[in-house]
C-alpha cells in the first residue's frame, strides 16, 4: 500500500508510472510530472477507469474515500460515471437555486422600472449585507432565524429603517422564487414584528407642523447661498423627492406665465419610472423666477461645477444643519409634514398619494396616469402654499 511519503517522492520516468495502493486505486505519474488518482473497475463486463483528482490537491486519504464510494456504488449496481455526472448536474442546479443568482434574476426583471440611483443603492445593499451570509445558500432551505440574524446586524449599526427596507427586499426575492418554482414559502412572513421599531429615526425626520413658523423665519433670514435658500423653499412648496429637485431642468417647466403652470418631471428621473406632474402655486412660480436669474445659461435649475452638473446631494441638508435642524428635521421630511397637513385638512388620500408620486399598487386599475386628479391636486398645492405663507 502507498504512503504519503511515497506519493511525494515519486519521480518522473520516461514512461507513465502506476503506483498501486489497494482495491484498484493507484497514483498515475505522467511524463509531465502530473500525479493523479485513478481506480480501475469493471462494470457489465467492461473495464473502466475512474479519476479522483490530482495529488497533492487530493490527499491519499481522500482518494481512498473516493475508491470506497465507488465500490459501494458498484455493489448497488450503480454506474459510478453516471453518478458523477448526476452529482455535477445537481451541483450546478443547486448553484442556480441559491439565493444570490435568484436575487440577481429578480433585480434584472425589475430594473427597467427603477431609476439608476435607486437600483445602484439597492444592489449595493444586497452585495454588502445580504449576499455574503445568504448568497450561496439554497433559497428553499433558508429559514426565518437565518434571515433575522442577517437583518439584526444591520439594526446593530443603528440603521433601523434600512433594516426594515432590506427585510422587505428579501421578502420580494422570496416571492419571486415562489412564482418561478424555486421556493415554496416566504420565511420573512414569519418575522413580522421581530424587527425594532424605527422609533425616533432621524433619517427622514419630518419637521412638526407647529415648528413651521420658526422654520420660515430662519429660512427667510438664511444668509448662505441664495440658490440653496430658494431650493429649500421650493422643496417645501412642492414636496418632491430631493433627487427630483436637485436635477431639475428648465425644459421641464411649462406655462410659467400662464394660468396653469406645471412642472413635468420625466419618467427616467422618477424613482418609480413614471412621469410626475407638479402643479405650481403662485409662490412656487415666483421662486422659480428668482432661480432663473441665478442659473444663467445652464440647462439645470440648480447648476453646480461638480461632476453631475447640478446641486450635490448634501447641499440642502447641510443648510438645514446650519439653520439649527441637525437631528431635528431633514429635507426629505418636508414630504411627511405636507402629507400630515393635507390629510388633516381633509383632502382625498388618492390626491395626496398621487402628488407624493407613490407607485400604483393596484395593478388591476391599469396604467399609471400622471394627470389623474390634476385639477384637484392643483387646488391642494395652492392651499398648502397659502398655509405655508400664513405661518
Amino acid at each position: 500500500m502507498l504512503t504519503d511519503a511515497a506519493c511525494r517522492s515519486a519521480k518522473i520516468a520516461e514512461k507513465p508510472l502506476k503506483l498501486a495502493d489497494s482495491g484498484g486505486l493507484y497514483l498515475f505519474v505522467a511524463t509531465t510530472g502530473t500525479k493523479s488518482w485513478r481506480c480501475d473497475y469493471r462494470l457489465h463486463g467492461k473495464r473502466r477507469t475512474a479519476s479522483f483528482g490530482t495529488y497533492p490537491l487530493v490527499s491519499l486519504a481522500e482518494a481512498r474515500k473516493g475508491r470506497d464510494e465507488l465500490k459501494r456504488q458498484l455493489l448497488a449496481d450503480q454506474d459510478p460515471a453516471e453518478a458523477r455526472r448526476k452529482a455535477k448536474h445537481d451541483a450546478v442546479e443547486r448553484g442556480k437555486n441559491t439565493f444570490e443568482p435568484i436575487a440577481r434574476e429578480w433585480f434584472a426583471a425589475k430594473l427597467a422600472g427603477w431609476v439608476p440611483s435607486y437600483s445602484d443603492r439597492l444592489m449595493s445593499r444586497l452585495e454588502a449585507d445580504i449576499f455574503p451570509p445568504l448568497g450561496r445558500r439554497p433559497i428553499a432551505g433558508i429559514e426565518p432565524p437565518e434571515i433575522l440574524d442577517v437583518i439584526r446586524k444591520v439594526e446593530k449599526r443603528g440603521a433601523v429603517e434600512l433594516a426594515k427596507r432590506e427585510m422587505q427586499v428579501v421578502g420580494q426575492i422570496f416571492r419571486y422564487a415562489i412564482a418561478t418554482g424555486r421556493a415554496k414559502r416566504d420565511p420573512t412572513q414569519d418575522l413580522r414584528g421581530a424587527l425594532q421599531s424605527p422609533g425616533r429615526q432621524k433619517h427622514h425626520r419630518a419637521l412638526p407642523l407647529k415648528e413651521l413658523p420658526e422654520f420660515r423665519k430662519k429660512l427667510i433670514a438664511y444668509d448662505g447661498d441664495q440658490m440653496t435658500r430658494h431650493a429649500l423653499e421650493l422643496m417645501l412648496l412642492t414636496f418632491v423627492r430631493t433627487t427630483e429637485l436637485r436635477a431639475a431642468e428648465w425644459s421641464e417647466f411649462e406655462d410659467l406665465k400662464g394660468p396653469e403652470p406645471l412642472w413635468r418631471i420625466p419618467a427616467p428621473r422618477m424613482k418609480m419610472r413614471f412621469e410626475h406632474l407638479v402643479p405650481l402655486a403662485p409662490r412656487a412660480v415666483e421662486v422659480i423666477g428668482a432661480l432663473r436669474q441665478l442659473a444663467g445659461r445652464s440647462p439645470h435649475v440648480f447648476p453646480s461645477p461638480g461632476k453631475e452638473g447640478f446641486m450635490s446631494n448634501n447641499t440642502m441638508l447641510f443648510a438645514m444643519y446650519r439653520m439649527g435642524y441637525h437631528g431635528r428635521a431633514t429635507v426629505h421630511g418636508f414630504r411627511g409634514m405636507a402629507s400630515t397637513w393635507l390629510n388633516e385638512a381633509g383632502y382625498p388620500a388618492d390626491w395626496i398619494e398621487r402628488q407624493l408620486a407613490h407607485d400604483e399598487r393596484n395593478e388591476v386599475r391599469g396604467a399609471y396616469n400622471s394627470a389623474q386628479y390634476l385639477s384637484g391636486r392643483r387646488e391642494m398645492l395652492a392651499a398648502w402654499a397659502n398655509f405655508v405663507a400664513s405661518q
